[in-house]
């Protein structure tokens, strides 16, 4: 039985990871903690969860390449030939081993929702919905169309990631980037369900 996540174990993860952060990125973090938390009260996911997920789910973000290729090391985290082509999607991956390995979290919803932040899956579970969602809809984010993110956000989850799933498919199909297949499927799947 691994331990309960509660209000404790947030404002520890929350003091701990701020030295760890630019300033922007924690600022960005509390913005998708804060957005993650009311999308967990208006859909019925653990607050606490939610919250432990949003506050880890960048805590890899700025690393380096050489950075994140030590933790795949490291932890022996299974990695794929996008993921090692495009490092900068290797975050979710090595934020989740840090969570589990450093932070002692050990809850698998928590666990898949900082890993799948970035690129989503097929399957996701509601706090995995919430977080991917959260970091789009986040007060801080500013890009054309946002607001209404936000509003469908809380009128249905899944329309809303399905929607944030697409506009991120286009962006990186627009700069020429590589897509990874996550994205492809948890779109297909979303759009076969909805």
């Amino acid at each position: 039985m691994h331990k309960p996540i509660d209000s404790d174990t947030i404002k520890f993860i929350e003091e701990s990871i701020k030295p760890h952060m630019k300033k922007k990125r924690y600022q960005h973090t509390l913005g998708v903690m804060e957005a993650s938390v009311m999308l967990a009260r208006q859909y019925g996911a653990d607050i606490y969860k939610t919250s432990a997920a949003a506050l880890l789910h960048d805590y890899a973000k700025d690393y380096s390449k050489e950075e994140l290729l030590y933790y795949v090391k490291e932890y022996s985290i299974e990695t794929d030939p996008i993921m090692e082509n495009a490092h900068q999607l290797l975050h979710g991956k090595v934020a989740a081993s840090i969570a589990y390995h450093q932070f002692e979290i050990e809850d698998e919803e928590v666990l898949l929702a900082i890993e799948f932040h970035t690129t989503g899956r097929k399957g996701m579970g509601l706090i995995e919905k919430i977080i991917y969602l959260s970091d789009f809809i986040e007060p801080g984010r500013e890009y054309i169309g946002v607001e209404s993110l936000r509003k469908l956000a809380l009128e249905d989850l899944d329309k809303a990631v399905f929607q944030a799933l697409t506009n991120t498919m286009m962006y990186v199909l627009r700069t020429g980037k590589l897509l990874h297949q996550n994205t492809l499927e948890a779109r297909n799947e979303m759009l076969m369900e909805l």
